[in-house]
């Protein structure tokens, strides 16, 4: 039997209607680390190889290669023996498979999961309050979209992994497969850019809130959680599973679609910023409630079909305008997706011109502490940097302060009034 070793400060109980959760048990203030976790089990974005560190995530130059696939790199010679267990399930069949290596990142993350499994005796230090075997994962409430996913996971499974894998039986693989699907993060640098996979059980027992009181960052391949606001001893630690920046109607659908929920939050309950949130524009002829219907089934659907493509974001843009305010969020959606497409065609210019209109309303639509409007500050710092706009940019920058208070290395951000 693998003993509980608990965390100081930190209890987990049973919350009303939600299950499992986590509360304090001693003040903590904003800023302030709650508790840290290893990652279980990760795996680096095959776009990030030559990058980043397989093992540790570091971002770096003159990372060494893997001698034999010559496609995992490593900060050194250490890294790369601590990552071998985990790089062997690959290696071999990335030299076999060549360009045809395509397992999903889902696949990848299981098959170390697996590997890991088999030879674990004692509880691990991501699972101190929670062991992996015992996370929710909803396999009842899945959909057949859902379990036909799952099973073309399992065949590539099979595919990819046979030669270095014992697998458990059929259903224990739906099981896990539904556990990652319900408890897995993506490991974000930053900028909230996208570094890859991971377990966290212990941080898997948060439950949601759209009003959260801590948040989730990441050092490495060490999650951390803090706080945003003071937290009272025997009060419920709750952070946010989602983008918190859309109206109430889009996330509880989101949270029902993968997390199997309704939140019932403040926030989800008085809709408080709904309306800030889906401003329309003031014209003289009013705009009907099936034009405005009609306007969010289009965004959302223009946010998915043109996503990549700047010309697409513009004329969605104006067409969007028409019938919703500058601040309405499917509109700030939009252009922040024509920042990246500028971004990526170095077009620094167009960058900054889409990231002024979003991060105004940013600051108003998402909560306090928000990552997501730090993120933009520093976005926007580069930026103006980059195009020699110095004092402009050293402002930006201004407001994401490092400091080791809330965010070790990363950052930590005030609002300059």
């Amino acid at each position: 039997m693998m003993e509980c070793e608990g965390i100081a400060g930190i209890e987990q109980f049973s919350s009303p209607g939600k299950g499992r959760g986590l509360r304090v048990s001693r003040a903590y203030e904003a800023g302030e680390l709650l508790f840290s976790c290893p990652a279980y089990s990760y795996i680096l974005s095959v776009n990030e190889r030559g990058f980043i560190c397989e093992q540790c995530f570091t971002r770096k130059k003159g990372l060494a290669k893997c001698g034999k696939c010559k496609k995992a790199f490593y900060c050194n010679v250490n890294c790369q023996k601590k990552n071998w267990p985990m790089h062997k399930l690959e290696c071999h069949a990335m030299c076999v498979y060549g360009e045809n290596w395509c397992p999903s990142e889902t696949v990848r993350l299981v098959a170390r999961i697996i590997a890991r499994l088999r030879h674990q005796r004692e509880r691990s230090p991501s699972e101190k309050l929670l062991l992996l075997r015992d996370m929710e994962g909803h396999m009842e409430d899945m959909d057949n979209e859902k379990r036909e996913l799952n099973e073309a996971h399992i065949a590539g499974l099979h595919h990819f992994y046979s030669k270095h894998l014992d697998f458990p039986d059929h259903q224990a693989l739906l099981t896990l497969l539904s556990q990652v699907h319900c408890n897995g993060f993506t490991v974000e640098d930053e900028e909230l850019s996208s570094l890859g996979l991971a377990i966290f059980p212990d941080i898997a027992l948060l439950n949601h809130s759209c009003c959260p009181n801590v948040i989730v960052t990441y050092r490495g391949i060490n999650a951390e959680v803090r706080a945003v606001q003071k937290i009272s001893p025997g009060q419920e630690i709750y952070t946010s599973y989602i983008d918190l920046l859309y109206p109430t109607e889009d996330r509880i659908e989101r949270l029902r679609d993968i997390y199997y929920f309704s939140c019932d939050c403040k926030e989800c309950t008085t809709k408080s910023m709904d309306m800030e949130k889906m401003k329309v524009r003031k014209l003289s002829d009013e705009i009907s409630q099936k034009e405005i219907r009609d306007m969010v089934c289009y965004a959302r659907n223009a946010m998915e079909d043109f996503r990549r493509l700047l010309e697409m974001c513009e004329l969605s843009i104006d067409k969007m305008n028409t019938v919703f305010d500058d601040a309405n969020i499917y509109i700030l959606h939009m252009m922040y997706q024509a920042m990246g497409i500028c971004l990526f065609m170095e077009n620094y210019d167009g960058a900054v011109r889409y990231g002024e209109k979003v991060m105004k309303p940013y600051t108003v639509l998402y909560p306090a502490y928000s990552l997501n409007i730090a993120s933009m500050y520093l976005k926007m710092g580069r930026l103006y940097m980059a195009l020699d706009r110095k004092s402009t940019g050293i402002s930006a920058l201004q407001k994401v302060q490092t400091s080791p208070k809330l965010t070790g290395p990363y950052y930590t951000y005030c609002f300059v009034l």
